[in-house]
């Protein structure tokens, strides 16, 4: 092989890789901004209580919203447990699935999630 024909090689395989590690950068950095994975809802299906969890210290400043399945807007009560968690009462609503809308102004955070209650 000839000098040029290796040189090319090096500088494709080179921004190659250089593309590739900015993809893996920019999938790490949108997962950990995807308001779904900053949030976790246990246990689904949940009984007497539904908790959320949050990722970063937002549990104060979130507001949240319950939707019956066809769009009702429903009161549940809801207890902050610490800036990372809240615990919803969800005994008294009767079995099927539910939205629970999660907004946090300050930090953008807008959200939806499905749980079921048994």
């Amino acid at each position: 092989m000839n000098a040029s024909r290796i040189i090319f090689i090096v500088i494709l395989a080179f921004f190659s890789v250089q593309s590739l590690f900015g993809q893996i950068k920019d999938e790490a950095f949108s997962a950990q901004t995807d308001p779904v994975k900053l949030i976790q809802l246990f246990p689904n299906p949940a009984s007497e209580f539904l908790t959320v969890k949050f990722e970063y210290p937002v549990a104060n400043q979130s507001k949240f919203t319950f939707r019956t399945i066809i769009g009702n807007e429903i009161n549940l009560e809801t207890e902050v447990i610490d800036e990372f968690e809240v615990r919803i009462k969800v005994k008294e609503i009767h079995e099927g699935y539910y939205f629970l809308s999660i907004q946090n102004e300050q930090s953008g955070l807008k959200s939806t999630h499905k749980f079921l209650k048994r």
